[in-house]
């Protein structure tokens, strides 16, 4: 049973921010870790606020929460009214604003691939980032867009996530040659570890294209890494990845979100998606060992490893080449994600082991 607490309020940057319930356990003790309070979440954040708000500021951000805490069995559903409760214990993503939001708190439209409209919060300042906390935000999920231009990214995604026996080493060896080849192609990659056993490369770039220009770059980046590595591939379909590690390019599809960096996970340990340099990617035996424990004072000894994410945005053309490359070569658009209308361009989306006319062929 939940022990009985009074609120607290705690400064974020200048602001209060009350926090309610602050003892109730939001991840439980496990071999990984103590249980984690809602109030120590919010500490956290609060910890990390110049790097969690470097990677939200100004972005329209879906919230995953988990009110009731991260428990076993709960799954995960989209809310898609504003404000409202949802069942007891449930955890769900929330992409319109709440009741309560704040006055000095900012947000934007957005549209959909289904052509709906929401209103989604637009984090720019650590205190917005603890009240979403607070409302039982675990993982922040920005869009790759800001909130001056919500239609023309400014951010290319590269979720690298280990697929049948690869390991989290296998996904570190796939990031290490993306880096050579954006550097071949004039571009910086900034990595970060995903929480879970992913590696995830992020590219700035100029706010010019669309968001299927620059998903068609990560499918010219993915399939020229392909060539390039053993054990990388681009497939969509699970029945045909085997044991390499996936290029999820439509990552970069319009309203498909990432979590973002510092942003925590909902899994044992309050493990934490961590910005490292390229060196140090290289020398992490266990990302588990980042977490909320661990990581304000790793920031605080070794700095923002992305500090200068946001000075040096590159051209997407050298990516595009690649894809137009490929299109000459004969290849073409890869499926998008099924909640997608079907896309100009795109193949059959029928997974191929149910595919009839394949097996007629």
């Amino acid at each position: 049973m939940e022990a009985k607490s009074t609120s607290v309020e705690i400064e974020a940057g200048g602001r209060a921010v009350r926090v309610s319930s602050p003892d109730r356990v939001i991840f439980p003790a496990s071999e990984l870790g103590p249980d984690v309070t809602k109030l120590q979440v919010v500490e956290y954040y609060v910890a990390v606020g110049d790097g969690i708000v470097r990677a939200l500021h100004d972005r329209p951000t879906a919230l995953e929460r988990w009110p009731k805490g991260v428990l076993p069995g709960m799954t995960l559903t989209t809310r898609q009214a504003s404000g409202g409760r949802g069942q007891q214990g449930d955890a769900f993503y929330q992409k319109r604003l709440m009741r309560g939001m704040p006055d000095w708190a900012r947000s934007v439209r957005v549209h959909f691939p289904s052509g709906r409209t929401a209103d989604e919060l637009c984090p720019d300042h650590v205190a917005v980032v603890a009240w979403a906390a607070q409302m039982g935000t675990i993982v922040f999920h920005p869009w790759p867009v800001r909130r001056d231009d919500v239609d023309r990214p400014d951010e290319l995604r590269i979720d690298l996530d280990p697929h049948g026996s690869t390991t989290f080493s296998d996904a570190v060896r796939a990031a290490l040659a993306t880096r050579e080849l954006l550097e071949e192609l004039g571009l910086v990659g900034w990595v970060k570890t995903s929480g879970k056993h992913g590696v995830h490369v992020y590219v700035r770039i100029e706010p010019r294209w669309t968001f299927t220009d620059v998903r068609h770059a990560a499918i010219g980046l993915g399939r020229e890494l392909e060539r390039r590595v053993d054990g990388v591939t681009t497939s969509w379909w699970k029945e045909e990845r085997g044991h390499n590690i996936f290029v999820d390019v439509n990552q970069n599809a319009r309203d498909r979100t990432i979590a973002s960096a510092y942003s925590l996970r909902p899994r044992p340990g309050a493990p934490v998606s961590f910005p490292l340099s390229w060196a140090d990617l290289e020398v992490v035996d266990d990302p588990a060992a980042f977490t909320l424990h661990t990581v304000p004072d790793l920031l605080a000894e070794r700095g923002d490893a992305w500090a200068g994410i946001d000075e040096d945005p590159g051209s997407l053309e050298p990516l595009l080449d690649l894809w137009r490359a490929d299109l000459e070569r004969g290849l073409g658009d890869l499926p998008y994600p099924p909640e997608y209308p079907k896309m100009p361009g795109e193949p059959k989306r029928v997974q191929p082991s149910k595919d009839t006319d394949r097996a007629r062929d």
